[in-house]
C-alpha cells in the first residue's frame, strides 16, 4: 500500500513536521508550501524547483508591479524510500512538451509527478497537488466579490492536468489529483453573489475527464454539526478548513476534494483527518489518500 496526504500548510512550518512525525507517509502533496521547516529538512526530499516554482518559466511582467510573483506553492514531496517520484518540471502552456515537462497555464495551482512504487506490485502514477487561488475579477466589473472566485483558477488546473489524459477511456491512465479547490461541493446558491452553479460546472468537468470524485465524504470523517448554511440537509460534505475566528472544532466548510481515474478509484480510499485530535497545525486539515 502507499500512503500519500495532501495538506495545505498555509506557509507555515510545524506542519512539515507533523507530515514527519506521521512515519508511513510515502508522498506529500501540498498547497500554499514555502520554505520546508530546517530542522526536518534532510527527512524530505523536495525534488526540483522547475516542478513547482513558476518563476522558472514565467516572464518578468511582474516586476515592478510585485516584489514576487508568489511565494508559496503546489509541490509533491517524498517522504519514505517506497517510492521514487520523476517530477515533471513546469513551463509555458505551449502545445508539445517533453516527456519530464507539464505546460502549466495558472501560477501557483499545480504540481505533478510520477509515482513509481517499489514494491513491485503497485503499478506507477500520475500524483498532482491542486490549489485553485483565488483570482480577482477584472477592475472594469466594479464588483462586490470581495476576494474573487476561485473557479477559473480549478478550470486551468483541469486544463492542465488534461495533458496526461490521452484516451477516452479512464481505464488508460491512472491519476490521483487532490489538494485545495476553495470551492464547495454540492452547495446551494443561498444569495445573489453565489458561485455554487459556477462551482458545479468544476465538478462536473472533473467526472467528464474521468475522473471520480473520492470525497473525502462522511462517514470517512467528522461532519459539521448543524449543517452548515449553503447546503443541503442530505449533504455528506466534511469541513476541512476553519477560518481564523473557528477552530478544528466548529469548522464547517470543506474545500479539500480527491479525485482518481475512474477504475483506478476502486484501489484507492480516501479519508479527512479533521476531528479535534488530528488535525494538524494548519487551517486545513489533512486528507489521507491510501492506494493498494
Amino acid at each position: 500500500m502507499i500512503t500519500l496526504v495532501s495538506w495545505n500548510i498555509a506557509k507555515r512550518h510545524q506542519p512539515w513536521r507533523d507530515l514527519v512525525s506521521m512515519g508511513d507517509v510515502d508522498v506529500v502533496l501540498l498547497q500554499e508550501a514555502g520554505r520546508v521547516a530546517p530542522d526536518v529538512a534532510d527527512q524530505v526530499l523536495l525534488g526540483p524547483e522547475a516542478h513547482y516554482d513558476s518563476h522558472r518559466w514565467n516572464s518578468h511582467w511582474y516586476e515592478g508591479r510585485f516584489p514576487r510573483l508568489l511565494d508559496r506553492w503546489p509541490m509533491v514531496v517524498r517522504l519514505s524510500d517506497r517510492v521514487e517520484l520523476e517530477w515533471f518540471k513546469q513551463v509555458s502552456p505551449i502545445s508539445f512538451v517533453a516527456g519530464d515537462e507539464l505546460a502549466v497555464s495558472g501560477i501557483g495551482t499545480i504540481a505533478a509527478a510520477r509515482v513509481v512504487p517499489n514494491d513491485e506490485r503497485t503499478e506507477p502514477f500520475i500524483a498532482i497537488s491542486m490549489y485553485a487561488r483565488w483570482m480577482s475579477p477584472h477592475p472594469s466589473t466594479r464588483t462586490k466579490w470581495r476576494v474573487g472566485h476561485s473557479d477559473g483558477s480549478a478550470h486551468r488546473i483541469l486544463s492542465d492536468l488534461s495533458a496526461f489524459i490521452g484516451d477516452a477511456d479512464p481505464a488508460s491512465h491512472r491519476i490521483i489529483a487532490a489538494g485545495d479547490l476553495n470551492m464547495v461541493y454540492g452547495g446551494i446558491p443561498i444569495e445573489p453573489q453565489s458561485l455554487a452553479v459556477r462551482d458545479q460546472t468544476v465538478f462536473e468537468r472533473f467526472q467528464a475527464l474521468g475522473l471520480e470524485l473520492l470525497g473525502p465524504q462522511f462517514p470517512h470523517g467528522r461532519k459539521a454539526e448543524p449543517t452548515p448554511a449553503g447546503l443541503p440537509p442530505d449533504t455528506r460534505n466534511v469541513p476541512t478548513y476553519h477560518t481564523t475566528s473557528q477552530s478544528p472544532e466548529t469548522a464547517q466548510s470543506q474545500l479539500d476534494y480527491a479525485f482518481a481515474s475512474r477504475g483506478f478509484h476502486e484501489s484507492v480510499r480516501v479519508r479527512a483527518l479533521n476531528s479535534v485530535e488530528e488535525w494538524g497545525a494548519s487551517d486545513h486539515c489533512r486528507i489521507l489518500i491510501e492506494v493498494d
